[in-house]
């Protein structure tokens, strides 16, 4: 069943961004003290961001001033958010700031109102009545809820930041309280819909909170007109993957002169930070990354799994071949694939660009590999575009004017890669460069260097061959036939 966070997860993956747009009508920015400005005015702002927000964040308090009339409003923003979802194709989740926090039939009460009678997508609770106070939120298992933790406003230190004997870890001396809540939060998200309020006012809070929990999903309000800072937020907060952390902003983009405009920004200046974060963490991952395969481990791996083989084979062309060369069975090893990922990083340290392109089908696992080992973004062009959703040509996220590394498994004659960056150019991406793990020599490098681009190899046909003669791992006069076919068919 999908839960809250993995179709939140999905939303943030759709539309490229970490921003939550609060919907917060305060009464000096409507025309009229009534609960129709205060729907309009958030109708309005829905429709302006829609395309750039990952979620919307309507404040219970300025609807419920108006009584009746104002739940009646609030039920229509919601709906009108989850209208904007049916028309994208992709659910925008709805989080309704409430900050409840009540235990027995009381909270079963305010979990039908927010999840049943609203039909808000997730709630923010106060936590501090205990965990019997949220459970009538977590029964309903698709919805999500986030607790507040540490908080932007100077009062939270009154109880916020006392410290307390670790409960969890008594050894370990004293810790804060939101730091034990924060602790608290990640043992009991077993059903995934746990996340945590957490002010991007104090960014060391924000960071102990993540080591707390590492797990969790994390509503950061403070960016903006409370003086947060949205860097120093993001590097705080974010999770090993990348995500984990919603940026709500409200006043700066709903009284921003154009407040779609001021959505996109935020987004793009979010994306250039999470995209120069990944840049940093590759430089520090190639210098701590273990040491590339050398020349015989992947000679004798690519031997012993049968990616080359020696006799009689023929070929697509109806050649009969000495050799064969299948490098599809590295996936069965991994050992030997994540050595193969490796022997790329030395090649592709050299050169630059934003993301790799693994060619379908055999490169792929081979460009997960390398992704993995030198924490670079990849995508790769369909062999075939989808006839139906997205219809995308190019699968994963890019940005047009990017530059992107080809990466396949053999070069031959360069036929399949020309095919590749016909595609990917087509999709607005530059390419010049092709990395390949072995270069067969049988004319792909010069049909490449003639149309602009350069190949690299992490081994040739030539160095394998003249390594297994050394060694002995092959016979004399299978090295010798394979030479004399790969001369005359050259």
């Amino acid at each position: 069943m999908e839960t809250f966070f993995s179709f939140l997860a999905k939303r943030v993956d759709d539309c490229s961004s970490l921003l939550c747009v609060g919907l917060d009508p305060h009464p000096s920015d409507l025309p009229a003290p009534t609960a129709e400005a205060a729907r309009d005015f958030c109708l309005r702002l829905v429709k302006a961001t829609a395309s750039y927000a990952a979620a919307f964040k309507p404040n219970a308090a300025f609807f419920e001033v108006f009584g009746p009339a104002g739940w009646a409003a609030l039920k229509e923003v919601i709906d009108a958010v989850h209208a904007q979802s049916a028309r994208r194709g992709s659910k925008i989740p709805v989080i309704l700031d409430a900050k409840r926090g009540d235990i027995a039939s009381t909270a079963e009460a305010y979990a039908r109102a927010a999840f049943e009678s609203l039909g808000a997508d997730a709630i923010t609770l106060n936590p501090y009545l205990g965990r019997d106070s949220i459970e009538p939120f977590l029964a309903y298992k698709e919805k999500g809820v986030f607790l507040l933790c540490k908080t932007s406003n100077p009062g939270a230190a009154d109880l916020q930041d006392l410290n307390l004997a670790k409960a969890l870890e008594p050894s370990q001396g004293l810790m804060p309280l939101y730091e034990h809540i924060a602790y608290l939060a990640q043992q009991w998200n077993t059903g995934d819909n746990i996340g945590l309020v957490v002010g991007a006012t104090q960014p060391e809070a924000l960071a102990r909170v993540r080591s707390a929990a590492p797990d969790l999903w994390f509503l950061v309000p403070g960016v903006g007109a409370q003086g947060g800072d949205l860097e120093t937020a993001l590097r705080s907060g974010l999770r090993a993957d990348g995500k984990g952390i919603l940026i709500n902003v409200s006043r700066s983009i709903s009284r921003a002169e154009n407040p779609g405009k001021a959505a996109a920004e935020f987004r793009d200046e979010m994306a250039n930070i999470q995209y120069q974060m990944s840049r940093e963490k590759r430089t520090e991952s190639s210098k701590t990354v273990s040491q590339p395969s050398s020349l015989s481990t992947l000679a004798n791996g690519l031997l012993e799994a049968g990616c080359i083989k020696f006799g009689e084979f023929t070929l697509k062309s109806g050649l009969k071949s000495p050799i064969y060369i299948d490098l599809r069975q590295i996936i069965t090893y991994p050992k030997l694939l994540k050595q193969v990922g490796a022997a790329y990083l030395p090649l592709l340290e050299k050169l630059t660009f934003d993301r790799i392109a693994g060619l379908p089908y055999a490169a792929i696992p081979i460009a997960t590999a390398i992704s993995l080992a030198g924490a670079y973004p990849m995508i790769y062009p369909r062999k075939e575009a989808k006839d139906y959703g997205t219809k995308a040509e190019i699968e994963g996220e890019y940005h047009l004017g990017e530059t992107v590394v080809v990466i396949d498994d053999l070069a031959t004659t360069g036929g399949s890669k020309f095919e590749a960056i016909e595609k990917l150019t087509a999709a607005g991406l530059k390419v010049k460069d092709v990395v390949v793990l072995v270069d067969r020599q049988s004319g792909a490098k010069e049909a490449l260097e003639g149309a602009g681009f350069h190949l690299h190899a992490v081994l040739t046909i030539t160095q394998l061959l003249d390594y297994w003669e050394k060694t002995g791992k092959v016979e004399k006069d299978k090295i010798a036939a394979t030479r004399d076919f790969l001369k005359a068919t050259s």
